[in-house]
């Protein structure tokens, strides 16, 4: 009985990374020499067992066989006979498919080492394509790890998958999952084009992957291409460390772009309103949570407005306000406005970059929403208890003039 560390320990370990847990796989073992030895069994599919002190996992090595279709579809084999290298081979990529020892030791049958110092992402062996998440895995890797690359053949290998309907059978919770974890990677974009340049993309996100081609005007958006411009905004996000819903509601904001008229581009009217159904669309496929999916769908439908902040009357700016429910969630509403921002800053290109540009519409917009919400409207309620039909005018009244004091704009005739 020998044990192993393998896997993302190991890997990190030769980058100069941060290790954050050990995965270990043990030679020559039964279940019972486990539990024999005080490690508890908590693997369902196979044996999986958490050591006594550290609670760290152990698993027997295995081979295992495809049995059906889709990333559950497999039988494995323990036995005291399988060799580390048999372990080994089962992973998906080399640079997974070392083990250390002990001692230090590692044992790389696969050149793994090799790929590391090339940065490459290369596929151990066929059985690669015997399992779809894998390709979710190479892609989530690449975010996390931007300067690596997709070898040609492994490429190749995920294209295949893909043409063969492999990803279709993969569920929706584990597509989100994968892509949830990935959005929160270093540079998200490096796994939106790694899923492009399988296919993977149009199989799991056609509302996205139709965005690469549909150009933009110009003189706001020197990078043209929408699907370019994703990819800044959402590198924009993950570079100010926001949270997993406001990535998300960067990654879907401009979906609506994908279905306006062509013969109207290189300019999209109406395409917040119709990125609204694509985004909802999206998001009940794949299971999106709750607070991810509002917040995209509001981004979705408000983006150009708040763009438009400086331009907008005080009850055009309350009117946002209610439409957003900013006055019961005001976070949700601030964390539309640094989505916003990422957008007005995701637009880089030969002819001019605003990756810098400072976006005065988010503050003007937090501060009409801290004069509006100081409204006192139990005080306004209490004083028209005879006429309740009309409180919520004169509430919606008051916050108007708040805004107006607040951002120092007269505009007594508004009506918009």
């Amino acid at each position: 009985m020998k044990s192993y560390v393998v896997g993302g320990a190991v890997r990190d370990a030769l980058l100069g990374l941060p290790v954050k847990d050990h995965d270990h796989v043990v030679v020559g073992a039964t279940p019972d020499d486990m539990v024999a030895q005080g490690y508890r069994p908590v693997g369902k599919d196979f044996p999986v067992f958490l050591h006594p002190q550290t609670q760290e996992e152990y698993a027997l090595a295995r081979t295992e066989r495809k049995t059906a279709p889709g990333y559950k579809g497999f039988v494995f084999h323990t036995s005291t006979e399988v060799t580390l290298e048999e372990d080994l081979v089962r992973r998906d990529l080399t640079i997974n498919a070392i083990a250390r020892a002990d001692d230090g030791t590692l044992t790389d049958p696969f050149g793994g080492q090799r790929d590391i110092a090339a940065r490459i992402f290369r596929h151990v062996s066929d059985a690669f394509a015997e399992d779809p998440v894998r390709i979710l895995r190479v892609a989530r890797f690449a975010a996390r790890y931007p300067d690596f690359r997709v070898a040609p053949e492994t490429n190749q290998l995920m294209r295949q998958m893909v043409e063969q309907g492999e990803v279709d059978a993969l569920v929706a919770e584990r597509v989100w999952q994968e892509l949830s974890r990935g959005l929160m990677e270093q540079q998200p974009s490096r796994m939106l084009e790694v899923l492009r340049d399988c296919g993977a993309l149009a199989r799991i996100l056609p509302e996205l992957d139709v965005l690469w081609g549909v150009p933009q005007p110009e003189k706001w958006h020197p990078e043209i291409d929408t699907g370019a411009h994703i990819l800044q905004v959402i590198d924009c996000a993950a570079k100010a460390n926001l949270e997993l819903p406001t990535r998300v509601a960067c990654l879907m904001h401009d979906l609506g772009k994908g279905v306006t008229p062509s013969n109207n581009w290189p300019a999209h009217h109406g395409h917040e309103e119709l990125g609204v159904k694509l985004v909802e669309q999206v998001c009940k496929r794949l299971r999106v949570p709750t607070d991810c999916r509002d917040l995209a769908v509001m981004t979705a439908r408000e983006h150009g407005n708040v763009g438009r902040a400086l331009q907008l009357r005080p009850n055009t700016i309350v009117k946002l306000l209610e439409r957003c429910d900013a006055f019961r969630k005001p976070a949700r509403f601030s964390q539309m406005l640094l989505a916003t921002e990422c957008d007005s800053r995701g637009r880089s290109g030969p002819s001019a970059s605003y990756s810098d540009a400072p976006f005065p519409q988010g503050p003007y917009l937090e501060t009409a929403m801290a004069a509006a919400r100081a409204v006192n409207a139990g005080e306004i309620a209490q004083a028209c208890l005879d006429k309740p039909q009309r409180i919520p005018e004169l509430v919606h009244r008051a916050r108007v003039n708040a805004v107006k004091l607040a951002l120092s704009v007269d505009d007594a005739d508004d009506e918009a």
